[in-house]
């Protein structure tokens, strides 16, 4: 619907992180008793436990999340 690509210049890179990196994308919901937070990085443990429960190899686990890895894969 939007064309991303061909109107706006972004693109998907294989870990399907928007290209260029200052692209954003997400819902946003207006709502004057909305409560916003951030989430911070995953950790090696929490990769672990996702990887076992979706019986997923860590290797594609971290390929998927690695921009949001609290460490070196």
């Amino acid at each position: 619907m939007l064309d991303a690509t061909k109107n706006a210049g972004i693109t998907l890179t294989e870990s399907l992180a928007m290209y260029p990196a200052p692209s954003v994308c997400g819902w946003y919901f207006a709502n004057p008793e909305s409560k916003y937070f951030g989430i911070g990085k995953i950790a090696k443990d929490q990769v672990e436990d996702y990887a076992k429960r979706k019986n997923m190899l860590i290797e594609e686990v971290e390929r998927w999340l690695r921009p949001q890895l609290d460490y070196e894969t």
